[in-house]
């Protein structure tokens, strides 16, 4: 009788095929830990780490990587600059803990409350936000500034040419590229810029000289914080869809419901504990990578172990000292030529979710909750109750909850 291909099975083989697919992951895992001032050997190892617990979660039935979500970038940058790393760390943790909350809910209540409750109407314009929030971030970055643009790095310039030289090369392989390639093009984007940038002086190669090879990642712990609470825990909203959207894809490539088995309640509690693993050792967020289900797909092989090994490689890079250093040697214009399409991709998704809905946008009652929810996000509406504020994505999440409640009119 032929072995089930989707079953777990853990074989030395496979090594080399989890290697893959953590090459697969790596550009946009690394990414934002590098842009948020987090540290990316931790990333590396958060990443495996939460991997490996959501497997266990799940009972080594699902063939997907966990590593670093892009939802979070807006609010790290800001709660690392407000509250400093550990503060903003207990507001990670938290949204870690919305999953958890919402796995419970879906076991109870089943997949359906999820749908009631953030609906496309909803989550569709939280992701444009985050998209749109860091527009400019991106700019900056790509006319060589720091992310807020209060300091100039690299000369204008040569910052432009250096930043449209990776973007232009991220579009071209992912319009063009075949098999491998076609699922690499940040990695693709970050290798030319980078070799571009080495003739023009960009790169400072001192701090991978004096690394060390072997060393302990720089693991940070959270400190309690409300204020970060509030502010960072409401975005989980939108990945928490992701994750929905991203579960019926890989669904859609191995040929199992894993809608029912392990159960959307498992994988999103997976997925919760993952991001508050992540954070209570200094990391970012973990979602589900799309990209990675897209070398599954490419390859053909579903054995959920590649991933096991995927996990294992990612732990022991994180403990590589010069791998950390040389990947804060990344140019700024690099990042920022990159991160135009990225947060453009993003604000795009959340389109999409909107367009696949077949939402009438100029309906009364999802005009309203669509406009409230972008203008809120991207204008940096804010609500103050003594010392705790909540304002940008957790509060357009939690409004676009609200409205879409208690608006009388027709539902998506």
């Amino acid at each position: 009788m032929a072995q089930d291909p989707t079953k777990y099975n853990f074989r030395l083989k496979d090594s080399i095929i989890g290697a893959q697919m953590l090459f697969v992951a790596f550009g946009a895992l690394v990414l934002v830990p590098i842009l948020t001032g987090l540290d990316p050997n931790v990333a590396l190892f958060t990443a495996g780490a939460g991997t490996l617990l959501f497997q266990i979660i799940t009972k080594g039935k699902v063939p997907v990587f966990l590593a670093s979500s892009f939802a979070f970038i807006a609010p790290i940058i800001y709660g690392v600059k407000t509250w400093g790393i550990p503060g903003t760390l207990c507001g990670l943790a938290a949204a870690g803990v919305i999953y958890i909350l919402l796995s419970i809910l879906i076991s109870i209540k089943g997949v359906r409350i999820l749908e009631n409750l953030l609906p496309p109407i909803v989550t569709g314009p939280v992701i444009m936000v985050i998209g749109l929030i860091l527009a400019p971030v991106a700019v900056h970055m790509a006319m060589g500034k720091t992310g807020d643009g209060s300091v100039v790095l690299v000369p204008e310039k040569i910052a432009i040419a250096v930043s449209m030289i990776s973007l232009i090369t991220t579009v071209i392989v992912s319009l063009f590229g075949k098999g491998i390639f076609k699922l690499i093009p940040i990695l693709c984007g970050i290798i030319v810029g980078y070799i571009i940038s080495i003739p023009l002086g960009l790169v400072d190669f001192s701090p991978v000289l004096k690394a060390p090879w072997f060393a302990i990642p720089n693991f940070t712990f959270p400190e309690w914080n409300l204020q970060a609470i509030l502010f960072i825990a409401p975005v989980a909203i939108a990945p928490a869809i992701e994750h929905f959207g991203d579960i019926l894809a890989i669904s859609s490539v191995t040929g199992k419901d894993y809608l029912k088995d392990p159960g959307v309640h498992k994988t999103l509690l997976g997925d919760g504990l993952a991001t508050s693993l992540a954070s209570f050792l200094g990391g970012p967020p973990n979602t589900t990578y799309s990209e990675v289900t897209g070398a599954v797909a490419l390859i053909k092989i579903f054995n959920p172990a590649i991933m096991t090994w995927a996990a294992i490689c990612a732990i022991l890079l994180s403990f590589v000292g010069k791998l950390g250093a040389f990947l804060q040697t990344i140019p700024v214009p690099v990042m920022g030529g990159i991160l135009i399409l990225l947060f453009g991709a993003i604000m795009v998704v959340g389109i999409n979710t909107l367009v696949k809905a077949q939402t009438d946008l100029m309906e009364a009652r999802n005009l309203a909750i669509v406009a409230i929810i972008v203008i809120f996000g991207v204008g940096g509406m804010a609500f103050s109750a003594g010392e705790f504020t909540l304002k940008g994505i957790g509060l357009a999440g939690i409004v676009g909850v609200f409205l879409n409640l208690i608006l009388p009119g027709k539902r998506e």
